[in-house]
């Protein structure tokens, strides 16, 4: 049975991180990556069970490289073809949503804790939370920070490095901190990329 403080944590109001199915929601999770962290890459069939445990979701053909981290897991929703390369890290306080054929850089964070202005009110020991949507066919480059309360629409990149503090449209190539547009995905893209992977298909055969 869930208490209180989960209740109000997963709506995003003010709630104590130190109540006790928190604090054991929290335990498991870092059983199940700590297990998952150890465990041989040829290992697929155990791996890919201790991911089915510890999230809310997970689409087939997904795999996240080591060493992954995450607050509880269970607030995790993940689609198909879900790609993270190492030291992926989802505070997944308030839920997580992942769409599918998602790529991650390294050093990829999603974070969606907050704490209140106020030091006082800080110091008391409550947060809070906001969540964090990620559409399909999105890549996050290498050491990407997404912040709470933050959606990024289908389709789009985000640069290397960037600060994501506010929503992401569809479709666009977004850098910096913090990320802001830098221009849309365009015909030119596609056609561009079409053509390369045609030369790829014509150079193996």
């Amino acid at each position: 049975m869930s208490s209180i403080d989960h209740d109000r944590m997963v709506a995003g109001e003010l709630y104590r991180a130190d109540a006790a199915d928190l604090v054991a929601q929290r335990r498991l999770a870092r059983q199940l990556t700590t297990q998952y962290n150890a465990l041989a890459t040829t290992e697929a069939a155990k791996r890919a069970d201790l991911l089915q445990q510890l999230f809310g979701a997970i689409g087939t053909g997904s795999y996240i490289e080591p060493n992954l981290r995450v607050d509880y897991g269970v607030n995790t929703r993940i689609g198909q073809n879900f790609y993270a390369n190492y030291d992926p890290i989802m505070l997944d306080v308030a839920p997580i949503t992942i769409g599918d054929n998602v790529l991650f850089g390294p050093r990829v964070s999603l974070l969606t804790p907050g704490h209140p202005l106020d030091a006082d009110i800080r110091n008391s020991g409550v947060e809070y939370a906001q969540p964090i949507t990620i559409g399909n066919n999105v890549w996050l480059g290498g050491d990407v920070t997404v912040l709470p309360g933050v959606t990024i629409g289908d389709n789009t990149i985000v640069g290397a490095g960037s600060v994501v503090t506010k929503d992401l449209p569809d479709s666009v190539i977004a850098v910096g901190n913090p990320a802001h547009v830098l221009r849309p995905l365009t015909a030119a893209d596609h056609d561009r990329w079409v053509q390369a992977k045609a030369e790829y298909d014509a150079a193996i055969k």
